[in-house]
């Protein structure tokens, strides 16, 4: 990766819409060029994918919660269970395993605090090796950035 991969990115991570005209005016290469270099970073796993950003508040998911989860055993199963489960809970749109006192972080999207009641009855407590789990509300999202490059 050089400097003009790394401005192709930057400007991807902008607007992943931007046509190869657009990212080459903006780093200062061709088409042509500036095409190469996107198919090569897809083809090595740089790039994954392309996306589109949306209004949670618009899609009536305007809480965002926190949930540290404590798991009563750390064998490679339970672990895969566990990450299987999450998996199919559309609301836990991120999970990582994490170290410290707590063994995952879950962000998770709801529209209020009676729709996150709705999920911790219906399937979080219903996960099977739950130890502790403490949930905490996001009040403001102080800041929301992309991969610095």
């Amino acid at each position: 990766m050089d400097a003009f991969d790394r401005k192709i990115l930057k400007v991807l991570q902008a607007d992943a819409r931007a046509s190869l005209q657009q990212i080459g005016q903006a780093v200062g290469l061709s088409a042509s060029p500036c095409w190469e270099r996107i198919r090569k970073m897809e083809l090595a796993g740089v790039i994954e994918g392309y996306t589109v950003r949306l209004n949670a508040q618009a899609l009536d998911l305007g809480d965002t919660v926190l949930v540290q989860v404590t798991l009563d055993s750390h064998s490679d199963n339970t672990l895969e269970k566990f990450g299987e489960t999450l998996a199919a809970i559309p609301e836990v749109i991120e999970a990582y395993l994490v170290s410290g006192e707590y063994d995952y972080l879950l962000r998770v999207a709801v529209r209020d605090t009676r729709d996150y009641e709705r999920l911790l009855r219906e399937r979080l407590y219903k996960i099977k090796g739950i130890r502790h789990s403490k949930s905490s509300f996001v009040l403001r999202t102080l800041k929301k950035a992309d991969l610095p490059l």
